[in-house]
């Protein structure tokens, strides 16, 4: 834990440097946590590169760290120093004078931190019968991202093959794996690499979300409440856990189920479907968010010599800022290739309604090229991903053929889209000067610069209810979360408006907040509490993996039940397949190679050959295998056991 700790407050530092470059009036607690993104980001990045030469060393790790930590020599500068020193002084004098506001301040952090704390720290756990998993939707998905950082752990897997489909680039965004492998290269373990990192990640996306509405807004409560929207987002579920909780089948100490994902919903609650499941979004999220920051920065200033002579641009001119913010974005393909996609939207669309701005966009653009271009060329040569199945009509994202359109959207999401109706009404009466402004608040400018700023989300909205841009439907969410995130500052901002007026619509407030998180807080308090105890692997398949670890060569391939959770993917060992819903929702097409391993072990010559053929080192006998391939034991038994622990048995085939 202690390894990990230091090493998050390194890169952060590192990161740190770079903020100063980006934004000259952001808060210390904004600049710490896009230095943490952007560090993380920038260690990987750089950690990769020079892995592909001199494979996954500590020197590797500790330089790559060295050069992340480069960017802190811009303290050096007196200008830069002295507002650092400013920044510290005042979150300083902060801590001193404390009132009730920031008391109030403090607890919010410190009940998110608790939060990310209990909750993350269920995302995996060794114990002596094995590895449990405490998220309902991650038993298939702690497996794959085991098996990405073992493979660059003890697998020597430089340049990457994807360790699910031997013989094929690693086309998925690996950048959150393998820094979790950097971590335990130096010492960390790997449970508490994960959990640490996950922690910084949604601390650091709860600053900059909590931010970039309060700038979109202009209200500070506005800003407070969207990161509880995002954490505890849901729907309908809570109304049918009130009818299992009248029935007794549910209470707060036993859930009896997930009341945001199910076969009756389909949205599910963020950190419990996408946050502790997909590393990836969770570090590419707050790394999006700060980039549109940055963006409605560019599109919401009319005047830029006039903004540059108030000081209220970066230390670094618009263009060169522009620039930076561009080479930040470019770090998102080996991050999270979605929230890529979605920032080019919105990109494109804020240079079609502010084209007068042209010469930002394009530097911007420039920039994102720059790392984006190198990086996606890597990624799609010698790939198995068929790009045409990542795209197809697809009428009404995962509803389904017999259910409403308007229905299944209400049931899965609650008042989320009344409330960006009714946020998109008050922001146009404000920027129409029809409505008083109250205590804070977006001038009529800003309120119609918001107005348009939202366009490209509503956009991503309808076409992602119009074709599908990933193998599986559902992965649409990849891009949907996006809309929401956009819709927060709408539906915050009309609450506070709520809020400000009079008892009764305060009283309407209240109600309208509690009914948008109540489901997800339902589902995040069933994973946070231990409520759910799933093992993933037992003790004999870690006892079998360490021994392949000893055994066997980094690079062998080893042949396995087509499975999540196969002992091999803590062994670091590429497998000839894995899951098939894992390969399928990457765009592999894995039924020609899922018949041969069927064929394999159910022995023969014709096994003989197939061996050979893929060129296949071990292969692995366990209680799946029996099971669900009816494996030929006698005909494996040719073959020399190089390991073996409890029902597990590996055969040296080659």
């Amino acid at each position: 834990m202690l390894i990990s700790i230091v090493l998050i407050i390194l890169i952060s530092v590192g990161g740190l440097g770079i903020t100063y470059l980006l934004d000259r009036d952001e808060t210390l607690m904004w600049r710490l946590a896009v230095g943490n993104v952007a560090g993380f980001c920038l260690f990987g990045l750089i950690a990769f590169i020079a892995a592909c030469f001199a494979g996954l060393t500590t020197a590797v790790v500790i330089g790559s760290l060295i050069v992340t930590l480069s960017p802190a020599s811009l303290f050096l500068k007196n200008d830069i120093r002295e507002h650092l020193r400013r920044d510290l002084q005042r979150a300083g004098s902060r801590l001193r004078d404390a009132n009730t506001s920031r008391l109030i301040g403090f607890c919010y952090y410190a009940f998110f931190f608790l939060l990310f704390w209990a909750f993350f720290g269920k995302a995996m756990w060794e114990a002596k019968d094995g590895i449990y998993t405490g998220g309902s939707q991650n038993l298939g998905d702690l497996p794959f991202h085991l098996g990405a950082i073992f493979s660059f752990t003890d697998g020597a897997n430089f340049p990457p093959q994807n360790p699910s489909w031997a013989g094929a680039r690693f086309s998925y965004p690996f950048m959150a794996d393998l820094v979790t492998a950097c971590f335990a290269r130096v010492g960390a373990g790997v449970a508490a690499a994960i959990d640490w990192q996950d922690i910084s990640w949604a601390m650091s996306l709860l600053i900059i979300l909590e931010r970039f509405v309060a700038k979109l807004t202009g209200s500070k409560l506005a800003g407070r409440i969207a990161p509880a929207l995002l954490f505890f987002s849901g729907g309908l579920g809570f109304l049918w856990f009130l009818k299992d909780w009248w029935v007794g089948d549910s209470t707060f100490a036993h859930l009896a189920r997930d009341y945001t994902i199910s076969d009756i919903f389909r949205w599910g609650n963020s950190m419990v479907v996408l946050f502790i499941t997909q590393r990836s979004l969770l570090l590419g999220m707050p790394l999006t968010v700060a980039v549109m920051h940055g963006l409605w920065k560019i599109f919401a200033t009319e005047d830029t010599e006039a903004a540059e002579k108030r000081g209220q641009t970066p230390f670094l001119p618009f263009s060169l800022s522009a620039l930076l913010l561009g080479l930040i974005a470019g770090l998102l393909p080996l991050v999270h290739l979605h929230s890529l996609a979605a920032l080019f939207i919105v990109t494109a669309f804020c240079f079609a309604m502010r084209p007068a701005r042209w010469k930002d966009w394009l530097i911007f653009g420039v920039g994102v090229c720059i790392v984006t271009v190198p990086e996606l060329l890597w990624s799609i040569s010698g790939t198995a991903t068929e790009t045409k199945s990542f795209f197809g009509f697809n009428w009404g994202w995962d509803k389904g053929a017999d259910e409403s359109f308007l229905w299944f959207w209400f049931k899965n999401t609650g008042l989320v889209i009344p409330l960006i109706v009714a946020g998109t009404w008050l922001l146009w009466r404000r920027s129409n000067a029809q409505d008083p402004k109250p205590s804070d608040g977006p001038s009529p400018t800003k309120a119609n610069s918001l107005l348009e700023f939202y366009t490209p989300f509503v956009f991503l909205f309808i076409i992602c209810n119009l074709a599908k841009f990933a193998p599986w439907e559902w992965d649409n969410i990849k891009l949907l979360i996006y809309c929401f995130v956009g819709s927060l500052p709408l539906i915050a901002y009309f609450l506070v408006w709520l809020w400000e007026r009079k008892a009764v619509l305060r009283l309407v407030s209240v109600c309208c907040f509690v009914s948008l998180i109540f489901a997800g807080a339902l589902d995040v308090w069933r994973t946070a509490s231990g409520q759910i105890n799933t093992r993933v692997i037992d003790a004999d398949g870690v006892n079998i993996a360490n021994q392949l670890k000893t055994k066997t060569d980094p690079h062998a391939i080893i042949l396995n039940n087509p499975t999540y959770n196969s002992p091999v993917v803590l062994s670091g060992r590429l497998s000839l397949m894995r899951y098939p819903g894992h390969l399928s929702s990457h765009g592999i097409d894995y039924a020609g190679r899922e018949k041969d391993v069927k064929t394999i072990y159910s022995g023969g010559g014709v096994a003989d050959i197939l061996l050979r053929k893929y060129n296949v080192d071990y292969v692995l006998i366990g209680p799946e295998e029996r099971q669900t391939l009816q494996a030929n034991e006698t005909f494996f038994s040719q073959y020399p056991v190089i390991a073996e622990a409890g029902p597990y048995r590996v055969y040296k085939v080659k």
